[in-house]
This record gives C-alpha cells, structure tokens and sequence, in this order.
C-alpha cells in the first residue's frame, strides 16, 4: 500500500484530536477518518496498538515488531478497564510518533 498523501497539521488538526476524544469508537467524520487511515496505514514495526487480555473487561497497551509470527510486546503497567480510554491512549501515542509532537489534550 502506498504511502497516505495526507499530513497531520498539529494545530489545524487539533479540532479532529478532540472529535476522536469525545468518540473514540463509532463513526467519525471524513476528516478524523482521514487521520484513522493514516494511524492505521503505518508500518507494523514499531506501531502501537491494543491487545485484549480479558474479553471485554482489560486491554493491554503494545507494541508490534513488524515480523511475521513474532509475539506483540506488551508495556508494563499499561493497562486499561475502559475501552475508550485504551483507545485514545493509543491515539495519542500516534499522533506523537506521525507528528514528532505531544497531544496537548488531556
């Protein structure tokens, strides 16, 4: 899959951060969708995501290394009970790592 053409604008975009924060799961609009796909079309290596470790109850915040078969690395003390909180923890984290920058949002 080729590269997205699309940037994150770390300022302008900022609207869209707060859209994903006060929906994280469910329909978003064309322009938080547009930064889902680009979260999403990163490179396995490296890239964060949510790994359950109680079926609806407990996630589990890692890391994939990008090689087939190879387990996904779990982060200590990394763990959440709320769904909607695990996602925008992993939203945050690839924002930084699309954007070199800190989400300024709690």
């Amino acid at each position: 899959m080729p590269p997205s053409i699309y940037r994150i604008d770390p300022v302008k975009d900022l609207p869209l951060a707060r859209e994903f924060r006060e929906n994280p799961i469910g329909h978003h609009s064309a322009n938080l969708q547009c930064i889902l796909n680009l979260f999403r079309g990163e490179p396995l290596a490296g890239k964060y995501v949510l790994v359950c470790v109680k079926p609806h109850e407990e996630w589990q915040l890692g890391i994939l290394s990008g090689v087939r078969g190879k387990a996904v690395e779990l982060l200590r003390g990394h763990v959440y009970r709320d769904l909607k909180e695990a996602e925008w923890a992993v939203f945050k984290l690839r924002w930084r790592a699309s954007t070199g920058q800190e989400l300024p949002l709690p």
